[in-house]
C-alpha cells in the first residue's frame, strides 16, 4: 500500500503583519490554519482588505510570513530565502494573473516558453511542451500570433498555458477572471474545472460569488481570519460576516 501524499498546500499558525516606518505596525493575518490536499478545486474569497491577497502572496512564494509556517508538498518553504523561494515558484507553482501579463511583442507561443527558460532544456523540448499546453487551453494554430492579435479571454488561456509548461504541482489563479465579460469568464473558469477534474490542484482567489461557484471547496477570509471552510454551495455570506 503506497503511503499518503502530504497536502499540496499546509499552513499552520501563519501570521503576517507589515512594519511601517515610524514604527508602526499592521497586522494582516492572524494565525491562519489550512491544508489543500492534492487534486482540490478551492476558492478563497473575501472582501477588500481581508487579507486574501496577502494570504495569496504567501502562497504564491512571493511574501513571507511574519510568523508560521508553510509547507508545499511536505517541503518548509516558509524558511527559504529568495533564490530558493524563486526555484519554488518556478517548479511548483504555476500563476494566472487578472492582468494576464504577457508579453505584447512576444509570439504565443514564446510567451508559453518563459517558465521553462532556466530549465535547460532544448528549444525542441520547449517547443514540444509550449505546443502540448497550448492544445490543453484549444490554441492550436494560435502559436505565431502577438497577444494584441487576439481576445481577451484567449489571452487569459495562454496564460494558463503558461502556467501548465512546467506541470507545477499547484495553479494559482488570482482575481482570473477579473477583465473579463461574463461569458468569457464561464469560458475561463470551465478550463479550470476541466483540470481539476484531470487532477491538477486549482486555488482561485476571488471576490466574486460567480467565479467561487466554480470550486469545490470555499476558504472564507475576513479580517485576516478563516470564517469558513467547507462546500462552496453551503456558503451563505451574511452567515459568515
Amino acid at each position: 500500500m503506497s503511503a499518503k501524499l502530504p497536502p499540496v498546500i499546509k499552513i499552520a499558525s501563519l501570521h503576517k503583519t507589515y512594519y511601517m516606518d515610524g514604527g508602526q505596525n499592521y497586522p494582516v493575518l492572524h494565525g491562519l490554519d489550512l491544508k489543500i490536499e492534492a487534486g482540490e478545486f478551492v476558492a478563497i474569497m473575501g472582501p477588500s482588505g481581508s487579507g486574501k491577497s496577502t494570504l495569496m502572496n504567501i502562497l504564491g512564494c512571493l511574501d513571507k510570513p511574519t510568523r508560521g509556517e508553510y509547507y508545499i508538498d511536505g517541503v518548509l518553504v516558509s524558511k527559504m530565502n529568495q533564490d530558493e523561494l524563486a526555484d519554488v515558484r518556478n517548479q511548483k507553482i504555476g500563476f494566472v494573473f487578472q492582468g494576464f501579463n504577457l508579453l505584447m511583442q512576444r509570439s504565443i507561443i514564446d510567451n508559453t516558453k518563459i517558465p521553462m527558460m532556466y530549465l535547460g532544456l532544448t528549444g525542441a523540448e520547449q517547443d514540444e511542451r509550449a505546443m502540448k499546453a497550448l492544445a490543453h487551453v484549444k490554441l492550436t494554430g494560435f502559436e505565431t500570433r502577438l497577444p494584441t492579435q487576439i481576445s481577451g479571454g484567449m489571452q487569459q488561456r495562454v496564460a494558463i498555458a503558461r502556467a501548465l509548461v512546467n506541470s507545477p504541482s499547484l495553479l494559482l489563479a488570482d482575481e482570473p477572471t477579473g477583465n473579463l465579460d461574463s461569458k468569457t469568464s464561464d469560458e475561463v473558469m470551465k478550463i479550470f474545472t476541466d483540470l481539476n477534474r484531470e487532477g491538477k490542484t486549482v486555488v482561485v482567489i476571488t471576490h466574486e460569488p460567480d467565479v467561487a461557484r466554480y470550486a469545490k471547496r470555499l476558504v472564507y477570509i475576513k479580517d485576516g481570519l478563516i470564517k469558513y471552510d467547507g462546500d462552496v454551495k453551503k456558503f451563505k455570506a451574511g452567515a459568515n460576516g
